[in-house]
């Protein structure tokens, strides 16, 4: 190996742990993995308004709690969609399904402005809008940067959601949220629960306003059908199961649970 070679390989040795946000185990760790991802975030970009929310970043308890209770994360898997759809919203299916056709029929021309544009189906992202926030009712009490830096501080999630407390930092910095916004406890934001990550790539200004805001309806459902459509969306292709379509609604979430729900649901809407 060359000498300059060499000098490179061993500075980039020494440099990569500098850069690295080591995960954590305890509460007690926290301030420690802050300290490395701050130095992560710098040079990703992340400027004094984003450093500063991570400084008085504080652990989420109910975060760490929730991923550190294994009853939470027990996969079950429903048969029916009918009894997932109810267990997931707190209503029956059916009332669920009548709640939705009715915010469809009270914003009829967002609906079709967004469909236009993307492709994908009203009834769908109606049923994503009331699965993720029961239609803007409930956008979670958690504050967005804490539930963020905790879920990837947390060693069996790291690093796979460090690009979401970092891209959270940066959504201070670009004035979209504050160190106080709130959400859910994994840092999901606005009325369809994006991660950081996932807005700061798709999200797109709806409404005109000359922002994209997840906390504006429109923007929210927009976004997601950007989302979608960006990750395989087949406009006018069915999207019942084994459908490329279906198969699409993994980029928004992965639990054959959550897609199936979505298609029973979407599917009765329009009837």
């Amino acid at each position: 190996m060359r000498p300059i070679f060499t000098a490179l390989f061993l500075s980039l040795l020494t440099a990569s742990p500098a850069l690295a946000a080591n995960c954590i185990t305890n509460k007690g760790s926290f301030g420690t993995y802050k300290q490395g991802l701050s130095q992560q975030a710098a040079a990703n970009g992340v400027g004094q308004r984003g450093l500063q929310a991570l400084g008085s970043a504080s652990l989420s308890s109910l975060t760490w709690r929730f991923e550190s209770n294994p009853s939470s994360q027990s996969g079950v898997s429903y048969g029916d969609p009918a009894a997932f759809l109810a267990k997931r919203s707190g209503s029956s299916a059916q009332s669920f399904i009548n709640m939705a056709r009715s915010k469809k029929s009270k914003n009829p021309n967002t609906f079709s402005s967004i469909e236009r544009t993307y492709g994908v189906p009203a009834d769908l992202l109606v049923t994503i809008w009331g699965l993720e926030t029961s239609w803007g009712g409930y956008l979670g009490k958690t504050p967005i940067v804490d539930g963020a830096i905790t879920l990837a501080s947390y060693c069996r999630r790291h690093p796979r959601f460090e690009g979401s407390a970092i891209a959270a930092l940066k959504l201070v910095d670009r004035g979209v949220i504050s160190t106080s916004t709130q959400g859910g406890p994994s840092g999901e934001l606005g009325h369809m629960q994006f991660l950081a990550e996932n807005w700061l790539r798709y999200g797109v200004d709806a409404n005109g306003d000359g922002k994209a805001d997840p906390y504006s309806a429109a923007d929210a459902l927009a976004s997601a059908a950007n989302m979608l459509r960006q990750n395989g969306w087949q406009p006018g292709q069915p999207y019942g199961e084994g459908t490329r379509n279906f198969q699409a609604l993994s980029a928004w979430n992965d639990s054959g649970n959550y897609q199936r729900a979505i298609v029973y649901a979407a599917q009765r809407i329009g009837r």
